[in-house]
């Protein structure tokens, strides 16, 4: 399994206005939009996310890591025991994904592309 690209996952509570500012103030331009979660991007594909309420999931989470293999790194999630918040599912938006909360408490969204 390979790491494609690691994201941010800041929970807001105006999403336009969040958008408005991050765009302002780093040149970010919307690269996907679906109404509840936003992500930017600027030319070289660094990316940040923003969002109000998962559409699917019980909680946000703080970190969107793509992979290659999610089904690899959702084996190597129960190998290693850890809490499973979101099931592997694949979503009506063209991802695969699983959540897992780390030792911290955070809460890291793992997907791939389907």
């Amino acid at each position: 399994m390979q790491i494609e690209r690691i994201v941010p996952d800041l929970t807001v509570t105006d999403l336009a206005a969040a958008v408005r500012q991050h765009t302002a103030v780093l040149g970010l331009e919307v690269v996907m939009d679906h109404g509840w979660i936003v992500t930017l991007s600027d030319e070289a594909g660094h990316q940040l996310s923003l969002m109000t309420q998962d559409a699917t999931a019980p909680v946000n989470p703080d970190v969107s890591v793509f992979v290659d293999d999610v089904q690899a790194a959702h084996d190597a999630a129960h190998s290693a025991g850890v809490e499973i918040v979101h099931p592997l599912t694949t979503e009506v938006w063209g991802v695969r994904r699983f959540f897992y909360r780390d030792a911290a408490g955070r809460v890291v969204n793992v997907g791939s592309h389907a």
